[in-house]
């Protein structure tokens, strides 16, 4: 039995590429049949340091008009697919701050038995992206989440090899979002959804 399930997709992104991969995500949710919120988490950088990047500045600006996450969010998702850049084999501040804000949610338990999952981009090959959704996932654990991954589930995968999550080489912006990458995020969203619908059907 499935029923339909709601996805949060909350990211946080400098320059566009997460964004972009987060759209990919909602758009393939979207399809599958699930409910779909997307959301970005605030930004913490000062504006001197924004400014100093043209590309980053122009990507703040350009998404203004997308909704902030909050809590409520996450209690209303019964699936969340966070998304978030790679910084020192890690996720970045400004998604790691939000999390961080769950700290009352998680001690009523309104964290737990939901689906987690999770994607990634970096500049360079080999730069973190396996670690960074590791990391993520670590939170998970202590939420009581359920980890929904695409593990090499799909022929598909041995393309983009990455069992842990849909992730992206941006190479600085060089090398856009590619068919590999976008059929990678179709699947693990899919996957998330089927998942996240028997869960809440069964309950």
């Amino acid at each position: 039995m499935t029923s339909t399930p709601k996805i949060a997709v909350v990211y946080y992104s400098a320059t566009g590429t997460v964004h972009e991969l987060a759209e990919h995500i909602a758009r393939g949710a979207s399809e599958a049949g699930a409910e779909v919120r997307v959301l970005r988490v605030p930004e913490l950088a000062p504006a001197e340091a924004i400014a100093g990047n043209p590309a980053w500045g122009a990507h703040v600006e350009s998404t203004q008009h997308i909704p902030v996450a909050s809590p409520e969010d996450i209690v209303w998702a019964d699936a969340v697919v966070f998304g978030s850049p790679t910084r020192f084999g890690n996720i970045a501040s400004q998604l790691k701050q939000f999390i961080d804000t769950l700290g009352g949610l998680w001690g009523e338990g309104k964290l737990a038995d939901k689906v987690y999952s999770g994607f990634t981009s970096s500049a360079t090959a080999h730069a973190g992206q396996e670690t960074t959704l590791m990391a993520l996932y670590t939170s998970v654990h202590h939420f009581g989440g359920i980890i929904v991954s695409p593990g090499f589930t799909d022929p598909l995968k041995f393309n983009d090899g990455n069992p842990y999550g849909t992730s992206h080489v941006d190479g600085q912006g060089a090398y856009p979002v590619d068919e590999i990458t976008r059929a990678a995020a179709r699947y693990q969203v899919e996957r998330v959804v089927k998942i996240a619908g028997r869960l809440k059907g069964a309950a």
